[in-house]
């Protein structure tokens, strides 16, 4: 299922907008993520803050951007999120306009609104979530991001994603829609592995955010699941690489990029017949990439081969 399939699911039952986030962790692959919309420019660009092993941090409603840096800081020196939110709290000049939810790497989560808030404000929050927004219709708002996020199987970015929107499905805002994003980090999952930023994407200003926001989604999840597959190959670990560019292919089936890595990945992993069947749907897809194979050193073992010669055009020269 697309992330833009969830869209027209919760679309159809009832269509509304509101500004609310969850921050959360995945208890199995210790990742942590924020997702958020709001009638604001950029809202990406302010709220989520997140640290691989460390936590995540949404911070809004007349936010102070210090306190994501700064709450992963209290988080890193051992504090629990109650503790951070206390500290960041007491040394505000205006604590009852602010709203922020943390959830600590170990699971331990809190969400605070200040009683100055535009109503309706308040959120959720338990294990490895927090939940909270501002200006929407209700309760409900909050209620039902709980509950899709809490009955939502699979990937992190996938419940988050189903909560934002059944939130959203629920809730009203009379300034309408304008961005959105979701921030996800896990220790070494960004590309290459030099850093941590796992998915990071935005959707600054558009009529339709949660749309733009799930069709981008279902481009990050790809290439999340390629850059694990690819870092593993650098790493000279080819045969753990598989699972990974497998999905991503998946994801992707007709994205030449991913099909050509993923051939280059299974010669590497001894699976001659299916790199080759790979590479010939790439360069079907992508006739460009016949040069690119020509050269390329990793496929260097496939010169001679006759169905190689036959996909890279070499009989035709």
């Amino acid at each position: 299922m697309t992330y833009s399939s969830v869209l027209a699911q919760k679309t159809a039952e009832f269509s509304a907008v509101s500004t609310l986030s969850i921050v959360a962790r995945d208890s199995v692959t210790g990742e942590l993520g924020i997702a958020v919309a709001s009638r604001f420019f950029a809202v990406g660009s302010v709220v989520p803050w997140a640290r691989a092993d460390i936590g995540a941090v949404a911070t809004q409603s007349f936010a102070n951007t210090s306190f994501g840096w700064r709450g992963l800081e209290l988080l890193e020196k051992g504090a629990s999120p109650d503790e951070a939110i206390r500290i960041l709290l007491r040394n505000d000049d205006d604590p009852d306009r602010r709203q922020v939810g943390i959830v600590a790497a170990d699971g331990k989560s809190s969400t605070y609104t200040g009683k100055n808030c535009i109503a309706w404000a308040g959120g959720r929050s338990g294990p490895n979530y927090a939940i909270q927004g501002n200006i929407l219709a209700g309760e409900a708002v909050v209620v039902a991001m709980e509950q899709a996020f809490l009955e939502t199987g699979g990937t992190l970015s996938g419940r988050l994603y189903a909560a934002l929107v059944a939130g959203d499905s629920r809730g009203g805002d009379s300034r309408g829609k304008q961005s959105a994003a979701m921030l996800m980090v896990k220790k070494g999952a960004g590309y290459g592995g030099y850093t941590d930023r796992a998915i990071d994407v935005r959707v600054d200003d558009h009529a339709e955010p949660f749309q733009e926001l799930g069709r981008l989604l279902d481009f990050a999840q790809m290439n999340y699941a390629w850059n694990e597959g690819w870092t593993l190959f650098t790493q000279k670990k080819a045969k753990e690489a598989v699972p990974h560019i497998e999905r991503a292919a998946k994801i992707g089936p007709d994205n030449p990029e991913v099909l050509y890595d993923l051939a280059v990945i299974y010669l590497a992993a001894g699976r001659e017949t299916d790199a080759l069947n790979a590479l010939e749907k790439a360069v079907t897809l992508n006739p460009k990439l016949r040069s690119q194979a020509i050269g390329d050193t990793d496929l260097a073992r496939l010169k001679g081969n006759p169905k190689f010669e036959a996909i890279i055009g070499v009989q035709e020269k």
